[in-house]
């Protein structure tokens, strides 16, 4: 199907972008002359939304500080075909942007993610706190959830209508990108990455990221999301570490036992009991909560189809 004879809107962010938002919405009026472009201010304070009302968008304005809950306004205000979420700081090439439409579009991808890694993003940024944070962050994801993606933190994506009203909002911040990647994965979304071009900021441009907190707000969401996503795997391995713990200290009174038939070490005897209680609590609990979450995924099948009936009333 045509790309213009749908309905696409730009989503960006924004946080004090005085210095790029105007630039930035030029590019991508150039590169998708059709789409609605939206800008939601999060309480700047250097007048970003009278730049972007002026550069012709439409502002909105969310209130509650942080990016998660910019996105969550977003995804609950709107309804478009295809929704191209980037940043307002102009580090992201917008010559990227036709191509995850299309893919969108003609229904080859529910998200598109533009993959910075795979392009300039490491020559580019200079914070290599932030670099590390990125391939502990891809690393981690792709190992516990069995999965290839190569950019999991990009700001720069594309969507379609059924992800966009079925993604539960959770987090506040800039941990949002990675909450999206792990709610695609499992639950099945058709991804596709695209290798996008990224420059540095300009000069006197501000990046709002803050490296330690903010990269810490983002592994307790892997876990948190790890937890409740892959309950059986995540009770499973803390239920082997008490087993391994149990096994470790009663080895040596079972030894002393067979050898002298006593067993002095009451104490050690009873702490491993208590360490195999646990192991087998965490893993009932993991075996319960496995099925809790193969039963929502149920309902979440069937809310994804009631959500694809209402796109075309």
């Amino acid at each position: 199907m045509c790309m213009e004879k749908k309905k696409i809107a730009v989503l960006i962010p924004c946080y004090n972008e005085s210095k790029t938002i105007e630039k930035v919405v030029k590019d991508y009026k150039k590169t998708l002359p059709n789409a609605d472009i939206y800008v939601y201010d999060n309480n700047s304070v250097d007048g970003t939304d009278a730049i972007a009302k002026k550069a012709g968008t439409i502002v909105k304005y969310e209130y509650r500080q942080g990016k998660g809950n910019v996105i969550r306004s977003m995804f609950q205000d709107l309804n478009y075909d295809c929704y191209v979420m980037t940043d307002g700081d102009d580090t992201y090439s917008s010559k990227n942007a036709r191509e995850m439409c299309d893919l969108i579009l003609n229904h080859k991808a529910d998200m598109v993610i533009g993959d910075r890694l795979s392009s300039t993003y490491f020559k580019e940024n200079n914070r290599k706190f932030h670099n590390f944070g990125n391939r502990l962050v891809r690393f981690l994801i792709n190992k516990l959830f069995k999965s290839n993606v190569k950019d999991i933190m990009t700001g720069y994506r594309a969507f379609s209508y059924e992800f966009v009203k079925t993604f539960p909002v959770l987090s506040k911040g800039f941990e949002i990108e990675t909450e999206m990647t792990i709610h695609a994965l499992d639950k099945n979304f058709l991804i596709k990455e695209i290798s996008v071009g990224y420059k540095n900021r300009p000069n006197g441009s501000i990046s709002k990221l803050n490296t330690y907190s903010d990269g810490i707000k983002v592994l307790k969401t892997i876990m948190r999301l790890f937890k409740e996503y892959k309950p059986m795997s995540f009770f499973g391995i803390i239920s082997l570490l008490f087993f391994i713990i149990a096994i470790v200290f009663v080895t040596p009174v079972f030894i002393e036992y067979f050898k002298t038939g006593l067993v002095p070490r009451f104490p050690t005897l009873i702490f491993s009991g208590f360490m195999l209680m646990i192991s087998i609590l965490m893993l009932v609990c993991g075996i319960i909560l496995e099925v809790v979450v193969k039963k929502h995924r149920q309902l979440f099948e069937l809310f994804l189809i009631k959500t694809k009936n209402e796109k075309h009333l």
